[in-house]
């Protein structure tokens, strides 16, 4: 039998096998299903499914103190990426803490084993809220996910339709695509994150789908995004469903190299420099703390993804739903209870 034009890609279903498989002779069903056995192992591991396997979780919703037993998250992908000595991933595991974990005062938080996708500790971990810029890491492993960070990217004015953090770049001037990613989970830019989806999908809507598809793909089974920055719109997310993000962002070495920059110049295609210093203001101020992403709407309160390593071991933790006096505290004090430094 003869297969003309017939094309087997990394996307086939199995809708696609049940399709033509009964058309098949033997010799052909064979040969199809060998092929695709091929093709899906090949597949990136950073598109892998993340499995979940139930293991005790300590969890405390609204204030009732109960601990409950749940499933914890387990990123496939969070162990299968080629790891080298660049890459600065822990070597160990994190144990569960011996003491109780600090009491919460904000809305949201999820502490989390980047190595393992362990959950050491979570409150409210699955009510859906507005998680602000802290968005911005689906964007960037959208972005990533491209792999041609050193195309050039042409400024377009819709671009700068994006207050109120802006770095208000001039319209038909070129940027490599790095330096603008560098530059949006540095300082935040919300132009920049529009800038980057419009040219990753063609356009801004194109490029939502991609970051929905993506967040399923990697388990993060209550969140909805419409905008690539955060503002607010119809869109949500969840302390866990973040922390799950983070631990792919964590381990994409790409993105970890971003998330560790304290500040840093930005040349701007007239040759003028602009300093872009890091939001997360526990960067640089404790050496062990190595960034993520911070967050800010009304909607949504003061928002930080953080991460740390001491011993050789890491740690990722998300609060939502704080304010600017306790944000920064909060997250340090589940830092160093997750890291046994408390």
């Amino acid at each position: 039998m003869k297969f003309a034009a017939l094309q087997i890609t990394l996307g086939l279903q199995n809708n696609f096998c049940c399709a033509i498989l009964p058309r098949m002779r033997t010799f052909g069903k064979l040969a199809a299903v060998c092929m695709i056995a091929i093709l899906s192992a090949c597949q990136e591991p950073q598109a892998a499914f993340i499995h979940r396997q139930t293991a005790p979780v300590a969890t405390r919703n609204g204030g009732a103190g109960a601990i409950t037993h749940a499933p914890a998250p387990i990123p496939a992908a969070a162990r299968s990426i080629p790891r080298s000595g660049q890459s600065l991933l822990p070597a160990r595991a994190l144990a569960q803490p011996a003491t109780p974990a600090p009491a919460p005062t904000c809305a949201a938080v999820c502490v989390i084993d980047p190595r393992t996708g362990k959950i050491l500790y979570s409150h409210n971990a699955d009510a859906r809220r507005q998680v602000a810029s802290t968005q911005k890491i689906v964007t960037a492993l959208c972005v990533c996910d491209e792999r041609r960070l050193d195309k050039m990217v042409t400024i377009q004015a819709s671009d700068n339709q994006a207050p109120p953090v802006k770095l208000g770049l001039t319209p038909g001037t070129q940027y490599r695509k790095i330096d603008l990613l560098r530059a949006m989970m540095t300082g935040s830019f919300n132009d920049v994150a529009v800038c980057l989806a419009r040219d990753t999908a063609g356009s801004v809507d194109a490029f939502v789908g991609r970051m929905n598809a993506r967040a399923a793909r990697m388990g993060m089974r209550n969140s909805h995004f419409a905008n690539p920055n955060g503002l607010p719109a119809a869109q949500y997310s969840t302390a866990r469903d973040m922390a799950i993000a983070a631990c792919y962002a964590y381990n994409n070495r790409i993105i970890r190299s971003l998330i560790n920059t304290q500040q840093y110049t930005f040349t701007k295609a007239d040759g003028s420099t602009r300093t872009i210093r890091s939001t997360n203001k526990l960067l640089g101020k404790y050496p062990w703390v190595q960034g993520m992403k911070t967050g800010y709407t009304n909607a949504a309160g003061k928002c930080l993804i953080s991460c740390g390593t001491y011993n050789n071991s890491a740690v990722v933790v998300v609060v939502l739903g704080s304010t600017s006096s306790k944000v920064w505290g909060e997250s340090l004090k589940y830092l160093k209870w997750a890291l046994g430094m408390a």
